[in-house]
This record gives structure tokens, sequence and C-alpha cells, in this order.
């Protein structure tokens, strides 16, 4: 009898016969979609790439390390059992204005020195040589008064030390600090400073606004959690020393 099936037999050979689902389809079901959602195990070799050099997850702040000792300048006014937890001179842009200064008297200089002696005025060239000496001792003097300026922190206060020949000293203990920001500029933003504002619970302040100091962002931080959370500052140092003493022991 012949077959009511109107295809031909080589395609009826082809046809596959989907399989039976069994009876416990729906758990089959519930176990292949639990399987899918199952997070990846990794291992700890390939985390490697993704810890700081403390073994800790990176997260979104770079820890400047702190540095261990104080410049010369700045250990004469720390008492013994104060622990220092860093110094910054101000941000380089604070000597724009020394430069063009110099810059211009510079050219400004040539230019005359020029048009003096194609004139046979030696006697008015001696006079522009000590004027642009004036002006290049007073840019001098203005990059070092820059040098010795330092804003300081340690886990007790701040403070900020400025003058070349007159030094002043200002301090404010953290414990008085009772609001703090800082400020950036379009500039600042793109060069990186900003001034810090300090107020605390007297009238009288040694320092209120400092400016512009380097890396506002990370200082401000540094500030805080000297303020806040001094254990956690503590335990970071131990844990430096413990690597770099490991680090010796190795070598």
């Amino acid at each position: 009898m012949a077959s009511d099936d109107p295809r031909r037999p080589e395609d009826r050979d082809t046809d596959q016969t989907p399989p039976v689902r069994p009876e416990s389809a729906g758990e089959y079901d519930d176990l292949t979609e639990t399987a899918e959602f199952l997070p990846p195990e990794i291992g700890e070799e390939e985390l490697i790439g993704l810890r700081g050099g403390s073994g800790l997850p990176t997260g979104p702040r770079s820890v400047v390390p702190l540095e261990e000792e104080s410049s010369s300048l700045v250990s004469r006014y720390l008492f013994p059992t104060e622990k220092f937890r860093g110094e910054w001179k101000k941000h380089w842009i604070h000597l724009l204005p020394q430069f063009f200064v110099g810059a211009g008297a510079t050219f400004a200089f040539g230019w005359l020195v020029g048009w003096l002696a194609k004139h046979h005025y030696s006697g008015i060239v001696t006079v522009a040589v000590l004027v642009w000496l004036g002006i290049m001792s007073w840019v001098g003097w203005r990059v070092a008064d820059w040098y010795n300026d330092r804003f300081v922190l340690t886990n007790k206060r701040l403070m900020v030390i400025n003058g070349l020949v007159t030094r002043t000293v200002g301090m404010m203990p953290l414990v008085r600090v009772t609001d703090m920001k800082y400020q950036q500029s379009p500039l600042g933003r793109m060069l990186n400073y900003g001034t810090f504002v300090v107020e605390s619970a007297g009238q009288d302040q040694a320092l209120r606004e400092v400016k512009p100091l380097p890396n506002p962002n990370e200082l401000y931080l540094r500030i805080v959690e000297e303020m806040y959370e001094p254990e956690a500052v503590e335990a970071r140092l131990s844990r430096s020393l413990e690597e770099e003493e490991a680090a010796t022991g190795d070598a």
C-alpha cells in the first residue's frame, strides 16, 4: 500500500524525529537556567594583576606613599612625639608672574643694549645692566622664597612655614578644624592645583587660606583620613614597613 506522504523517500529518510522530553523536563530546565547564571570561578593567579602592592584590590584612589622623614627645614619645628605625615611646596603656578617678569626684562634688556650700542650710549648700557641685574635678583629671591614655603601635615596639626629671612610658622591643631574645603579654578583642574580653606572653632586663626597647593584631592583625603581614621594611616604605614623589610630580606 502506497504511503499518503507526498514527499520523496529521500526527504522522508532525512527527517529527524525530535527527542521526547522526559517527565522531569521542568526540573532539568530549572537546573540549566541556574547553571547558566552561576558566577565563574576565578583562580588566585588571575587576580594578581588586579591587586595593588598591599595585596588588596585597588580602588579609584591611588594613595601616594607617605614620606618617611621630614626635611631639615621642617624637622626643627616638630616635637619628638609628633608623627610626620608629609610636606608640600606650593604649585609652580605660583611662580608664573616672576617668570613673565624675568623673561620680559631679559628680552627688553637685550633689545635696549643693542639699540644703545648702535647709537654709542655706552654710559647708559651700564645703567641698563644694573637694572636688569636688580630685576633678576628679585626673581631669584621670589624663587628661593617659594622653595622655602611649606605646607606640613602631622598626626596632630597643620602647619604653614614661609619666609626666607623673616620666618613665619603658622599652625592649627587638627582637633580644632571644624570645616575644610579646597577650591579649583578651571586652570587649577587642568594643572592639578587648588586653594585650601580651613575653618576652626576659634576666631583668630594662624592659617585659613593656603594657595596654591599641588594635587589637592589627594591632600584633602589625606588630611581627612588623619582626622577621622588615624588607625587606618598607622595600619598602612605598618604594612608598607613590613613589605620593605620583607623585600630587603629577600634581596
